[in-house]
This record gives structure tokens, sequence and C-alpha cells, in this order.
């Protein structure tokens, strides 16, 4: 492993001032993976920033309005053990209760999971369909970006130089909907997703009609997918298995996946289908609870 200087301020500002001295940084919002890039020579940097002091960077909690609010570097533990984030947010929980093992979810973040920009993120799937939207700072100020647009490429991602990422914001859901989110993988912890995929409907009043949805798909392109053909093809249609299966075949014409020692491409554009079917199924029965 290449030397660096290890810091860890206790504020933004601290954090800001050690990025402006043109040296080159990394960020510690976890660990979990960037210890084992820098370990093994795939990352090198002049100092590794640690942002798990800085309060703000931590918490996470719901605003008046409904959105939650998540720390970059709070850990996933703590915000899948949340009374608050199981009851409202479901589909969260799906992902962040699968990213690594126990051990490891006491330290990895969303945000550490985000930044590393894996196409196989359980993350970003998960978020993209809750509409989340990431909070992005530096000492000129803040700016907002979807979380669709953030990973910009595998291991590559938005920020900028002297960028931080400070916050994962979740908008309130809407009334009548519910969110899912699942993978496939070999074995059942500490794996990689072979295809991933998210979903969350919105069901009319009477429950037998979805109104709209949110599709996603993760391991099966570069970037985590934003299905909006499949997601407007089901828009309107019954609640029933026939608008599903539709729905997942568009989804699957969406993927654009490799083949490698995980798995092929064509078993990956049919998991595709096979899990946005799963996906909406159990977003339809997490909106059908809500009514």
């Amino acid at each position: 492993m290449q030397a660096f200087d290890y810091l860890a301020p206790r504020s933004l500002d601290e954090a800001y001032a050690h990025l402006g001295n043109g040296r080159k940084s990394l960020f510690l919002a976890g660990g979990t993976d960037v210890i084992v890039q820098l370990r093994e020579g795939r990352k090198h940097c002049d100092q590794l920033i640690d942002l798990k002091h800085v309060p703000e960077l931590t918490a996470h909690g719901f605003t008046a309005d409904g959105t939650l609010e998540i720390g970059a570097a709070a850990p996933l533990a703590e915000i899948y053990e949340d009374p608050e984030v199981r009851l409202r947010l479901p589909g969260l929980v799906d992902a962040a209760s699968l990213i690594g093992g126990i051990q490891i979810q006491s330290r990895a973040s969303l945000g550490g999971n985000l930044c590393n920009a894996s196409p196989a993120a359980d993350s970003t799937p998960a978020l993209m369909v809750l509409g989340a939207r990431l909070l992005i700072g530096s000492s000129a100020g803040t700016r907002e970006v979807p979380v669709e647009q953030f990973a910009t490429g595998p291991g590559r991602n938005a920020l900028e130089a002297n960028e931080i990422l400070l916050q994962v914001r979740i908008p309130p859901q809407p009334p009548r909907s519910g969110a899912f989110y699942l993978r496939f993988i070999p074995r059942n912890e500490m794996d990689i997703a072979v295809a991933s995929a998210g979903a969350r409907v919105v069901l009319s009043a009477e429950g037998d009609r979805i109104e709209s949805a949110r599709i996603a798909l993760g391991a099966v392109g570069p970037t985590a997918i934003l299905a909006t053909a499949a997601a407007d093809a089901v828009a309107g249609q019954p609640a029933n298995a026939d608008s599903i299966a539709r729905a997942a075949d568009i989804a699957a014409q969406a993927a654009t996946p490799i083949t490698d020692m995980r798995g092929s491409v064509a078993q990956r554009i049919k998991l595709s289908s096979v899990l946005t079917a799963r996906a909406l199924n159990g977003a339809l029965s997490r909106a059908l609870e809500t009514r």
C-alpha cells in the first residue's frame, strides 16, 4: 500500500480546507471499499479524509415535510434499524440491509456505496425509484443532483474537484405508493448482484390501477438504469399480472449487460425481466398495505 496521510476533520469547513491544499484526496465514509482498493493498489491518494467525525455527515432524520435526510457517512445499520425508516421507506431498507454483511453495515454508508459507483451497487436502483437527490458541497457552496445522474461510469461519479457528497435526500413518497428492491446473487450475503431491480408504484384510490411507476435496474449496464419506457408502459394500466409482465419485458430491453465470471449477457437480460416483475409485485403489495 502506498503511504498517505490520514486526516480526520471535525467540521465541514475543516474538510473543505484539506481539499484546498492541492494534494490528491480520497474520502473514507465507511472504508469498506476504499481501504481494500488502496491496499490492492487500485486507487492512490496523498491524503485519506475520514468523514466519520463530521457530525452532520453521520446523522439522519426526517424533516418537517417528511423528507429523509441521510448524512453521506451515516452507517447503514443505523438507517435500517430506525423504526420510522422501516415504516415509511421499506424499499430503502431492502437495499441498505443487503450491502455487505452485518459487521460491514455498522461501518458502510450509502454515501460510500454511491461514490464507489459500482454498476452493481445496491443503493443506486433503490434510491432511483424513490426519487432521491444528492446534496454535494464545496467551500463555494452546495448543489443537488438526482441520484440517477451521479454515477458516470464504472467507478466514476459526478463529484468535481474539492467537492464532497454531503447528504442523500429522499422526498416524501406519494400516497398509495409502495417500493421494493431485490437482487439475484449466487449466495445469500457479502456478494455482488448479478442483476438487480427496484420499483415504486402509485395506485389509484380504488387500488385497481397503477397511476405511475418508477423502475430501475442494476448490474446490467455501466451504470444503474432508470427504465423509463417500462415505467411509462405500466402507468395507467390495471394492477394485474399482464401489465406487470409487459413492463418487465420492456425493462429487459433497456439492459446492456456484459458477460463476466458472475453471469452471461443472456442470463442478465432474462434476470432483468424476472426481477422487474418481482419488484413490481413487491411494490404493489406494499402500496396496497398503505391504502
